[in-house]
């Protein structure tokens, strides 16, 4: 059932993008099951460290909380343990902050161990510092969001001695799931390094969170495997997914590759979430070439550009070359579109951009063009004459280059073929001149 919910914002000296971040916060929380009937925003100098809002304004909600059935607050900025407390000492609801509710968000989507550890790890660090009393229970509750002490817990009087036992207690589980991680991370570690030896290039999909990247990757499936078992979650809502999905792109034209669709971002993602994601996040890292998928849709498109690249550069990922994959052109207005084309090529150099529609297939031919010239970009074109007797080389022929034709001759096979340097090498000798 979903819970009645108010959004709260204080706009600091007319900040860029704050509208823009409250509109976000209305579908992060649609994405939590919470539906947002009303805002309250103040615009201030500075954050009141005490209340977070000024005194008259928090008074103000308190009354717009009850006049709207609401059950949730949530603020769009991270609340101190202090100003939790003070807020809820006035207002009769649940009080989220921002941090609180996309942790949520990726609690409930975390499917793979790995990826609630996590999660649980994070969120443990987080409510660690608004422990603030003995009965206060850090474990989620039933009966919605708001549980935990993150969310509004109001046990109160506690012993010194039962506080420190409580804190104790939450580290010890903190090191043992950091612990077990740490081996998850191994595994995977393990599984890459695998990869690397069989020499196949990988791609990552990266962007803002619903932009389109796991539907761009189930085009390359449905194309390329074939098999709706290999598709990953698609759908349209804020982190969706949140596991790393791999899947191996053999091509028409014999080249190969290793697709990678991760969690997405969003503005003012926790630190500490990145943080715990950044194993995840490696697939990224440890990628040949990035594709970035933008909401060209999207108002806010750029600021999202913006964002991304910097949580890229967060992660140690902001030096891999990357293609921008414009999405989403089906629901631009053909003049809104028109008018953006050279607009769009200021932000990266033309040959880095294609604008598609990954859900109608436009573009995505192009795209995948794209893809192969990053990826294959020494590729050598040549006429060879193999021996019969060579059927080894013909089956690496077979199996690693583009054939653009063959024919029988009495000497042997004459192929016409595309390949990279080091098979190149290995025919170089049958090359006919």
């Amino acid at each position: 059932m979903r819970q009645i919910g108010i959004i709260v914002g204080v706009n600091v000296k007319n900040q860029e993008h704050f509208h823009e971040g409250m509109q976000e916060l209305i579908a992060l929380s649609d994405a939590c099951d919470i539906e947002i009937v009303d805002s309250l925003v103040q615009n201030a100098d500075i954050i009141n460290k005490a209340t977070y809002l000024g005194k008259g304004k928090l008074a103000e909600l308190s009354e717009l909380a009850k006049a709207r059935g609401a059950e949730v607050v949530i603020f769009n900025g991270e609340l101190t343990a202090s100003q939790m407390r003070n807020i809820q000492g006035v207002v009769d609801t649940v009080v989220l902050d921002r941090t609180n509710l996309i942790l949520e968000i990726f609690a409930s989507r975390a499917k793979t161990r790995e990826a609630k550890l996590q999660v649980e790890v994070v969120r443990l660090q987080y409510e660690l510092p608004r422990l603030i009393g003995a009965n206060e229970n850090l474990s989620r509750q039933a009966g919605g969001i708001g549980g935990g002490t993150g969310a509004g817990g109001r046990n109160k009087g506690a012993g010194e001695t039962k506080l420190e036992l409580d804190k104790r207690r939450v580290e010890e589980k903190i090191n043992a799931m950091q612990r077990e991680l740490e081996e998850l991370i191994t595994q995977r570690l393990t599984q890459r390094n695998q990869r690397k030896k069989n020499e196949i290039k990988t791609v990552a999909l990266v962007g803002y969170t619903n932009a389109g990247k796991s539907t761009v990757m189930n085009y390359m499936v449905q194309q390329f495997i074939g098999k709706e078992d290999k598709e990953v979650l698609e759908k349209d809502m804020l982190f969706a997914t949140l596991e790393t999905s791999v899947r191996k792109m053999k091509l028409k034209n014999r080249k190969e590759f290793l697709l990678s669709d991760t969690v997405g971002f969003v503005s003012n993602l926790p630190h500490k979430l990145v943080k715990a994601f950044r194993s995840t996040l490696e697939e990224v890292c440890e990628a040949d070439l990035l594709i970035h998928v933008v909401d060209r849709s999207n108002e806010d498109y750029k600021s999202q550009i913006e964002v991304t690249n910097d949580t890229l550069k967060q992660i140690g990922a902001g030096h891999i070359p990357a293609i921008y994959a414009y999405n989403k052109a089906d629901l631009i207005k053909s003049d809104v579109l028109q008018d953006n084309i050279e607009e769009k090529l200021v932000l990266v150099s033309e040959e880095d951009t294609v604008l598609i529609s990954a859900k109608k297939g436009d573009g995505m031919k192009e795209l995948i063009e794209l893809i192969c010239k990053r990826l294959y970009p020494n590729e050598v074109r040549a006429k060879i004459l193999i021996p019969y007797h060579l059927g080894a080389l013909m089956a690496k022929i077979n199996a690693s280059t583009n054939i653009l034709s063959s024919i029988s001759e009495e000497e042997g096979m004459v192929y016409e073929i595309e390949c990279n340097e080091q098979i190149y090498q290995q025919v170089e000798a049958y090359v006919l001149k």
